[in-house]
């Protein structure tokens, strides 16, 4: 089966080239004008702040609010901030970055990694609610279900990776937590780390968006292919399934659950930034199933109460 596909693939861009092109045009528009100038500082200057020792002046300014909350140490306060305001993949980059440098442990790691990977409020505001759905009204509750989700669960996850203690505490003085001073050779490095990270969405970005054209080519007569279309990108899978569901009614759980999972293309880009930090792929994608379905049932609850 795993040659097989690759196969059919090969085929099947072949034939249909010009959805390839307008796919991967799409895919490449999408990373130019969005993801690149949203993603790219974020995490230029997060790897600078956790190469220069900037997560000390993080940890004193709401180190003890997230210890309170979710029980992370002071450094990985800096975790919960990017992933719930820079989108994915920076949580799960700025979580995996943690542990290569030695700053939280790999259990803290896998921890963050389990709730503080989500879409950004400014693209739920402008993309999702505004632009999609086109009701002001729903700003607030989105953004309090999309929010409140990650954060209950957080509860239950944090059972599995604290083992009996109260709280995560930075690792000793055994690991490698030196910091660097700020010179050019850091911003170097960081900046080409940035951009490494950023050009590696894009590129997965642009191989989703060739699929989901050529299944939208290939898939108009079949309602399994187009009913499962929407689960490989976030931004196309939105606005498929506002276009299948025009009744908010009907669409807004489920734009809330493939928000909060975040579409097959965010999870490899998610397992992309794992590398080398020791963290296991496999239980974020039950926890982001998790979240998922509780955001979908919360979003049908409310939109059937308005």
């Amino acid at each position: 089966m795993k040659r097989i596909l690759p196969v059919c693939l090969f085929f099947a861009m072949l034939a249909a080239p010009e959805a390839v092109f307008q796919g991967a045009q799409d895919g490449l528009l999408l990373w130019f004008r969005t993801v690149f100038p949203t993603l790219f500082p974020f995490m230029a200057v997060s790897g600078i702040m956790i190469s220069t020792g900037g997560l000390s002046v993080i940890s004193a300014l709401f180190g003890r609010l997230s210890s309170a909350v979710f029980a992370t140490s002071g450094n990985g306060t800096f975790a919960v901030l990017t992933g719930f305001l820079c989108g994915y993949p920076a949580g799960a980059k700025t979580a995996a970055d943690l542990v290569r440098e030695g700053r939280i442990t790999r259990e803290e790691g896998a921890y963050l990694l389990s709730f503080c990977n989500n879409v950004s409020p400014g693209f739920v505001i402008n993309y999702i609610v505004l632009n999609m759905i086109g009701d002001k009204k729903l700003i607030m509750p989105t953004m309090l279900i999309l929010n409140i989700v990650p954060v209950a669960l957080s509860f239950l996850f944090r059972r599995i990776y604290l083992k009996g203690k109260k709280r995560f505490t930075d690792p000793g003085a055994g690991h490698r937590c030196s910091a660097d001073k700020f010179n050019f050779a850091v911003l170097d490095r960081c900046l080409m780390d940035s951009a490494g990270s950023v050009v590696k969405v894009g590129l997965y970005i642009i191989v989703f968006s060739v699929l989901i054209s050529l299944g939208d080519l290939t898939g108009k007569e079949c309602i399994v292919i187009r009913s499962m279309l929407p689960l490989l990108e976030i931004t196309n899978g939105i606005a498929m399934i506002h276009d299948m569901f025009p009744d908010p009614g009907i669409s807004y759980p489920f734009i809330l659950g493939l928000t909060s999972f975040g579409g097959i293309c965010a999870a490899m880009q998610t397992k992309s930034m794992l590398t080398g930090s020791g963290i296991s792929f496999f239980p974020y994608i039950t926890q982001k199933l998790a979240a998922a379905a509780a955001a979908s049932l919360l979003g049908f609850l409310y939109i059937r109460s308005m």
